[in-house]
């Protein structure tokens, strides 16, 4: 059995590392040309997902990574109200720790054999079991598996379903070191998920594993054309932050010193995800996981799915390791079913971010009656 994974995200390597501790063999195809080529990020909050780290014989090491203070929660609204303050003492349990993307990428990365990821490896066609890469390579396989992320090319080949905008766009940018460089607002901001909700607009701003404070100001019900209507010149770091604080009008200006202190890290992102509970026809030899599968809107639970998907994909043909199609099947029933039913909890809280109150909604979902 030949096993060709594209895509050397979270959901391809706990796949790869699954199927290494069941001594079956399998190659993590990857277009970037290596590990530390771009930035994988910020924080996630694994929850469920660590399920499949004990299935991979990861866990412990999952935990010496993982920040419990990242579970600290604080939810105000835009003129400084504080709605919701929940501080996490040292010695509660790991339930949703906050992780680096980097980190448990790294984790992963680094339990596989050092020939499993092949890097710079962009995918072009697949045909008839061969593998085809832009540099001209290819490989056979039985098996093909697309880890490839929201943009999966390897999706076309299951169903013609394609990610569509959300109504959510969404400026990145955030604050280096802010314990030394801004300790005031690094006090203000806690150790763990600060948001800001009100008027159509989100701040949140999250603690990394490198002392980096990564801000995200989400501006919902805006169509696929708003960063070119928006004003916001990202081409100028400085004219760019100006304009999201004339945005943030009437923002106490504790919020808007928040994007003063960003450096000149500004990129725009769009925010788009397939349909809820999405299906195919089953193949015998591609399948789908993480983001390539289930797209879903930016709330907590991607990553823990991507996770769930490799392991259960890995333990089904751990499994059925001489009949591939029945461990496809058996595994695409159970995430079929599994991130459906996550997509529609993410779907619904999106709908509540993206309401005239949102932040007493948000209060409300935190602290139910």
């Amino acid at each position: 059995m030949t096993i060709a994974i594209v895509g050397a995200g979270l959901g391809g390597l706990t796949l790869a590392r699954v199927l290494h501790v069941h001594d079956i063999d399998a190659v993590v195809y990857e277009r970037e040309p290596s590990r530390d080529a771009r930035g994988q990020g910020g924080m996630l909050d694994i929850h469920s997902g660590q399920r499949a780290l004990r299935e991979a014989g990861l866990i412990d090491q999952f935990f010496a990574i993982a920040r419990g203070a990242g579970q600290d929660m604080r939810l105000l609204e835009p003129d400084g109200t504080l709605l919701l303050q929940e501080d996490t003492p040292d010695d509660a349990p790991l339930d949703r720790p906050e992780v680096d993307r980097t980190d448990l990428r790294n984790l992963l990365l680094d339990s596989l054999p050092a020939d499993a990821v092949r890097w710079g490896h962009a995918f072009r066609s697949a045909d008839h079991g061969v593998l085809h890469f832009a540099n001209g390579r290819s490989t056979t396989y039985d098996l093909l598996v697309g880890a490839d992320g929201a943009n999966s090319r390897i999706r076309a080949l299951l169903t013609d379903a394609h990610p569509v905008h959300l109504g959510q766009n969404v400026v990145e940018a955030g604050i280096p070191d802010i314990d030394r460089t801004h300790p005031e607002l690094a006090a203000m901001v806690g150790r763990g998920n600060y948001w800001v909700l009100g008027h159509g607009i989100s701040l949140a701003a999250q603690r990394n594993g490198d002392g980096r404070v990564r801000i995200g100001i989400s501006f919902y019900n805006t169509g696929e054309d708003w960063f070119a209507t928006s004003g916001i010149p990202f081409d100028d770091p400085a004219a760019a932050r100006a304009r999201l604080i004339e945005l943030l009008a009437g923002w106490d200006s504790r919020f808007t010193a928040l994007i003063e202190a960003c450096d000149d890290t500004i990129v725009p992102r769009a925010i788009t995800t397939l349909p809820v509970g999405l299906t195919w026809p089953s193949r015998p030899d591609v399948t789908l996981v993480g983001d390539a599968a289930h797209l879903m809107p930016p709330v907590g639970e991607g990553a823990n799915m991507a996770l769930l998907d490799g392991a259960v994909l890995g333990l089904a043909l751990a499994a059925h390791p001489d009949d591939v199609p029945t461990a496809i099947q058996e595994y695409e029933r159970e995430m079929f079913e599994r991130t459906g039913a996550a997509a529609r909890v993410s779907a619904d809280l999106q709908e509540l971010l993206m309401s005239p109150d949102a932040s007493r909604r948000l209060l409300e979902f935190f602290q139910p009656s």
